[in-house]
């Protein structure tokens, strides 16, 4: 016998959820290997990854992440999951392999919906394993998991608090080293969420706008009223969406007088995996090359 591969995790995920409100994603893991896979040998069963990671708890974890990818599941509280309708209509069916769920509306609208221009000239899976080398697969390894933390804080981000949301930003923006903030009074703001000093002394002042959107993109009378709503002291805003910006709000931004910096859901989320802004360092993984000035030496 061998460890299952992640996607074989699937069905077994979604039978224990069948008979659950909603479990935390440890426990979840756990019951799934001492139902499914408690006859694997030890040595398999307490087989670690390279950072230390149990493997085969490891790949349950993925395969509960990829059915949250095709709304098999949901994540309705902070480390809790439950099965979804859409999960039990799939239980009866009697299986879903990774090529169904690669093809599922949801999964790929998933995949889609952080890919930037760049990401979607190059295919992330892409590499051929046969002629890649390790450095290549690593690579590859990388980008995938990048682009599906991206995906799933980009929805995190358009399922929390419009007025948390505006908060979110400011930490970023001080993050990204700018000087203190101030957040606007939610009524009578007259279109500004925040103040950021652009130094830290507070010579340069920067307005910010931030709408939490789904799918509604922002336009051009959006920005024609931030435009409208900064006062004399500054000429300079940003304007961040978790959607993107119709062409009519790009030449209003383009056009003003003021600077106005405009910031999509992709460049938002961008900026927040590189400055680590609602994300956190999982595993740290050390690869190591031969040393040749070391036997050179006398």
């Amino acid at each position: 016998m061998e460890l299952p591969k992640y996607h074989e995790t699937f069905m077994p995920i979604l039978e224990i959820l069948n008979y659950e409100e909603s479990i935390k994603s440890r426990e979840l893991s756990i019951r799934v290997r001492d139902k499914y896979y408690s006859d694997l040998s030890d040595k398999l069963l307490n087989k670690k990854t390279s950072s230390g990671s149990n493997v085969l708890l490891d790949r349950i974890s993925w395969g509960k992440s990829y059915l949250k990818m095709g709304k098999f599941v949901s994540y309705p509280k902070r480390g809790l999951v439950q099965i979804t309708e859409k999960g039990k209509q799939i239980l009866e069916t009697g299986s879903l392999s990774l090529r169904q769920l690669q093809n599922d509306k949801d999964f790929v609208k998933h995949r889609k919906s952080v890919q930037s221009k760049k990401d979607e000239e190059v295919e992330i899976d892409s590499v051929n394993v046969d002629n890649a080398s390790p450095q290549d697969l690593i690579d590859s390894g990388f980008s995938t998991i990048e682009t599906e933390v991206k995906t799933e804080l980009l929805e995190k981000l358009k399922e929390i608090d419009p007025y948390y949301f505006e908060k979110v930003i400011l930490i970023l923006l001080k993050r990204m080293g700018y000087g203190d903030f101030i957040e606007t009074s939610k009524s009578g703001d007259g279109g500004i969420d925040g103040i950021i000093n652009e130094d830290k002394l507070g010579l340069e002042k920067i307005y910010t706008q931030a709408k939490r959107y789904n799918e509604n993109k922002v336009r051009e009378k959006d920005i024609r009223n931030f435009i409208g709503a900064m006062s004399g002291d500054t000429s300079k805003g940003v304007f961040i969406t978790t959607s993107t910006f119709d062409n009519s709000a790009i030449q209003k931004a383009r056009e003003a007088h003021h600077t106005i910096i405009l910031i999509d859901g992709p460049k938002l989320v961008d900026l927040m995996h590189q400055y680590n802004v609602g994300v956190q360092v999982k595993t740290v993984y050390e690869v190591k090359e031969l040393d040749n000035d070391f036997f050179e030496g006398e």
